[in-house]
């Protein structure tokens, strides 16, 4: 497993942080590739609970070399808080890098997310409001200030002026709000440089170096799939592209260098915040899985929408990232159900049937599930680890999604904890 891609195959919260978690253990550098605070990370190690949103999932192990690559949006005071309080509970974050062309999230961004969400009203995206989407609009104009920046106050001063001349006015004149000083922006960020300039590295040559020495490379993407913004279901996505091919852009490594790629879903479909979800239920069966899963999510504390499986949408994800394994995690959360249901087509609003993902979002945004029913189990299955402890109908379940996608599933996930997994097998 040389170099792996780690994504997400639903609209993120499939358990990503703990399979990177799982895998970081063997390997010897972890990269996240996009995104930015917008995702959360829980990771369950022994009696201790982590829930990171900058920090890639390998900080936890003190040989494992962490980078924030180029294609992250980083704000330095979450930056700052993710460290102390990692460091507070005994975490060693020394081996962590952060790419120099990275940029940063600043405060006006923040602001002028929350602002743009409140005005939409009804017809907001659902973002998280911590700034992403402007932040990522400044990189995409050439007005964005990088985290190489921090070390150079005189840029950094003029870059914020620059920037705040368009973006007072639209505080001002548009939100109505007060506008921002550029010294004192430039001086608040400033003040957190002593505490992220040692971290700050040119992360694309480490990870060529790394590579090239035969070292174990996990790339971990945030969010998901249907977040694309590119292949999700916009407007309702990020800001950046959760899918496999960032890998390669968001860290400065050419696409020949990776050798794998793992998607991770659900055994069941969530999603937070605005949007189309075809499978989405609102009976007992949604709240058992809410229930018994935990949704809600780790950075916003929102509630999650759930339902059943959507293989049409999974069998989207693998063929947009070629994923070349899948890992179910949350198996163990559709115990106790009677039935369990896979979506295996979609029926669009002029009658017609495909199984294959919708490319107009109007067939997307009104069709119909198609459902396969299974039998469901009463066992426990909380920290099995062997496919030969599993029930016959769990397995089948299992099978039944391999077989539909195509793609063999290597890994399942059986109870929050680290090592509550199936690992190393081939459905």
């Amino acid at each position: 497993m040389p170099a792996t891609v780690v994504i997400g195959a639903q609209w993120g919260d499939e358990g990503k942080g703990k399979v990177v978690d799982l895998l970081a253990e063997r390997s010897d550098v972890v990269a996240r590739y996009q995104g930015g605070n917008n995702a959360g990370h829980t990771i369950v190690a022994g009696d201790q609970t982590y829930a990171l949103h900058l920090i890639p999932s390998g900080i936890l192990y003190p040989d494992t070399l962490c980078i924030i690559g180029n294609g992250v949006v980083v704000d330095p005071v979450v930056l700052v808080e993710e460290l102390d309080q990692l460091e507070e509970r005994g975490v060693d974050t020394s081996n962590l890098r952060i790419s120099g062309n990275a940029h940063l999230i600043m405060p006006y961004h923040v602001q002028l997310d929350t602002q743009s969400e409140i005005r939409l009203g009804k017809l907001s995206i659902g973002t998280t409001r911590r700034g992403i989407g402007p932040a990522y609009q400044d990189k995409a104009a050439r007005i964005g200030i990088r985290v190489q920046d921090l070390l150079d106050p005189s840029i950094l001063r003029r870059k914020v002026a620059i920037a705040l001349e368009w973006k007072n006015e639209t505080l001002e004149k548009i939100y109505g709000e007060p506008p921002l000083d550029p010294d004192a922006v430039v001086d608040e960020v400033l003040a957190l440089v002593p505490r992220i300039a040692p971290y700050i590295a040119d992360t694309s040559l480490i990870l060529d170096t790394a590579i090239r020495d035969g070292r174990t490379v996990l790339f971990e993407g945030a969010q998901g799939t249907l977040l694309d913004i590119d292949h999700g279901t916009y407007p309702f996505v990020t800001s950046s592209n959760p899918t496999a091919g960032a890998a390669c852009t968001g860290t400065g490594v050419g696409p020949t260098r990776i050798d794998h790629v793992l998607g991770i879903t659900k055994a069941y479909t969530t999603r937070v915040g605005e949007g189309p979800f075809p499978t989405e239920l609102d009976d007992d069966a949604a709240r058992h899985m809410a229930e018994v899963g935990h949704e809600v999510g780790t950075t916003t504390g929102r509630a999650r929408r759930c339902g059943w499986l959507d293989l049409v949408a999974l069998r989207y994800a693998v063929r947009v990232s070629g994923m070349t394994q899948l890992g179910i995690t949350k198996l163990d959360v559709l115990s106790g159900l009677p039935e369990v249901r896979l979506c295996t087509a979609y029926t669009t609003p002029d009658g017609t049937e495909t199984a294959d993902f919708p490319w107009h979002q109007s067939d997307f945004h009104s069709c119909t599930p198609v459902y396969e029913t299974l039998e469901g189990w009463d066992d426990d299955i909380v920290g099995v680890t062997s496919l030969d402890e599993l029930p016959p109908r769990a397995r089948a379940y299992v099978e039944r999604i391999a077989q539909f996608t195509g793609v063999p599933i290597t890994l399942i996930g059986t109870g929050q904890g680290r090592h509550e997994v199936i690992d190393n097998v081939e459905l």
